[in-house]
């Protein structure tokens, strides 16, 4: 494992019941990791397949979130919301949310789960199917932790633990960014950090799309 891949995996492990240290949520240090993404082919809530190759073209914002997620969840879809806003005058950005419980987020799930938040069909894409080919996305090519909390204890809404990072993918299909998904209120002043944390993330986008 190289230094970089070890940091990097490192600050993807903060998300839902992933328990750690607080950490600031400004950027990493090498915020450009060039992992290609590997193909796959996954269902949209509209219904249509959806494939790696449908998003070459395009810069696009990948996300990862559960439905009836009682934690962060809701703050990253937030912010994805907010980031629909704010670039809604680059053309060619598009916004990747998977869902981690593909067995409970159905289609209708999803599709309500979206027009809650305002998103664009055509901007903003949610992404289900099997479970087992969906978390070996995230490990394998987002490098992200996910898994299912197995303490008997577990409430609904808390039945993963994932992260909730956002990764930026170039036209070509490599990712070339990741970024805090929502301020850690553990952390004093983390509003102003995630606030710049946004700017940067923008920034990439549009140096990308040029």
């Amino acid at each position: 494992m190289t230094s970089r891949f070890a940091l990097l995996l490192l600050v993807c492990l903060t998300g839902c019941g992933l328990s750690g240290r607080p950490t600031r949520t400004t950027a990493p240090a090498d915020p450009d990791p060039e992992w290609p993404i590997e193909s796959f082919s996954l269902t949209e809530r509209s219904g249509r397949t959806v494939t790696d190759k449908d998003l070459r073209g395009s810069v696009w914002v990948a996300s990862f979130i559960f439905t009836r997620c009682s934690g962060p969840c809701p703050a990253v879809s937030s912010t994805i919301g907010r980031l629909q806003k704010e670039l809604k005058d680059e053309a060619g950005v598009k916004f990747v949310t998977f869902t981690v419980d593909p067995a409970r987020d159905d289609l209708k799930t999803l599709q309500d789960y979206a027009n809650a938040r305002g998103a664009d069909p055509e901007r903003w894409l949610f992404l289900t199917g099997d479970e087992t080919t969906i978390h070996k996305i995230l490990r394998e090519t987002f490098k992200q932790a996910v898994g299912r909390n197995t303490d008997p204890a577990t409430k609904p809404g808390d039945e993963f633990s994932h992260s909730t990072r956002l990764m930026v993918v170039d036209r070509n299909g490599v990712i070339r960014g990741v970024y805090a998904g929502l301020p850690d209120e553990r952390i004093p002043d983390s509003q102003d950090d995630f606030d710049a944390n946004l700017t940067r993330l923008k920034t990439r986008v549009k140096e990308l799309l040029k």
